[in-house]
């Protein structure tokens, strides 16, 4: 068995992957909120190799022969959950959150099955009825009574202001504050698609009691164009070493046979 065959073949699945990640964050380089992705690398664990269809043992019988180790498999995938830059955008309905801390969004899904998912995307809109949702529709949701949610409802006819709290004032009254939620450990969230996260079996939700909302900006991606682009440059020219192994190894097979062989018979 040829065993650099299968470390370059593994090598190259490998570097696809990340080229696959990092072409996802350079499309996403300017959603609101998002937060780049990354993937680890492990070497496969050593496994034994068996011999079959050796006449000297019994017919079918596998017998250890040694051991490989065939290349590099992904470890495991991550999300960079640092902080974006805040844009200015003076509209009432942007917000950003400074520190750590989702927005609390009742998502609905093509099928009508209700959740709750969380974002840093603040691109929020009003409603005619005065509800406050997200670009895709689903409602924001805000504290209710006890450890209740409920829609945020507004006078869409009235301005209003938000403060780093998160308490909505309209009218010179308090009329809702938005659900700032945070998790003891972000390894138990998991990217769902359109910029939501949905937590995972052991997250453990508590209050964002440290984020500070801020009204009239929004958070930029985390993407650094400039260091994705370097990353898929680097990518690229390890995915062609792994080619040019297989290719010397193709070479060296119909050397080995075209040519060894020959003379040897």
């Amino acid at each position: 068995m040829l065993k650099g065959l299968y470390t370059a073949y593994t090598g190259m699945i490998q570097e696809q992957q990340r080229m696959d990640t990092l072409t996802n964050n350079l499309a996403n380089s300017d959603t609101t909120g998002f937060k780049k992705e990354g993937l680890t690398s492990q070497s496969f664990n050593t496994v034994l190799v068996d011999k079959i269809k050796d006449g000297s043992e019994a017919y079918y019988y596998g017998r250890r022969i040694g051991s490989a180790n065939p290349g590099v498999k992904i470890g495991e995938s991550y999300i960079d959950w640092s902080e974006g830059a805040f844009q200015v955008t003076d509209i009432p309905v942007d917000m950003a959150i400074g520190g750590k801390g989702f927005f609390t969004v009742e998502f609905t899904n093509k099928a009508g099955d209700i959740s709750v998912m969380y974002t840093r995307d603040g691109n929020f809109q009003l409603t005619k009825e005065g509800y406050l949702v997200t670009t895709d529709g689903d409602y924001v949701l805000g504290k209710g009574s006890g450890a209740n949610s409920e829609h945020i409802k507004l006078d869409p006819n009235a301005d209003f202001k938000v403060d780093q709290m998160g308490y909505i004032y309209q009218h010179d009254a308090v009329v809702g504050q938005l659900q700032i939620t945070d998790f003891e450990d972000y390894n138990y969230l998991e990217h769902y698609g359109e910029n939501y996260y949905t937590p995972v079996e052991g997250a453990t939700p508590k209050d964002a009691t440290e984020a500070q909302v801020f009204q009239g900006y929004l958070e930029t991606s985390n993407v650094g164009i400039v260091s994705e682009m370097v990353e898929m440059i680097s990518v690229s020219r390890q995915y062609e070493a792994n080619q040019k192994v297989i290719t010397t190894y193709d070479s060296s097979l119909q050397i080995a046979a075209n040519q060894i062989g020959r003379l040897n018979g």
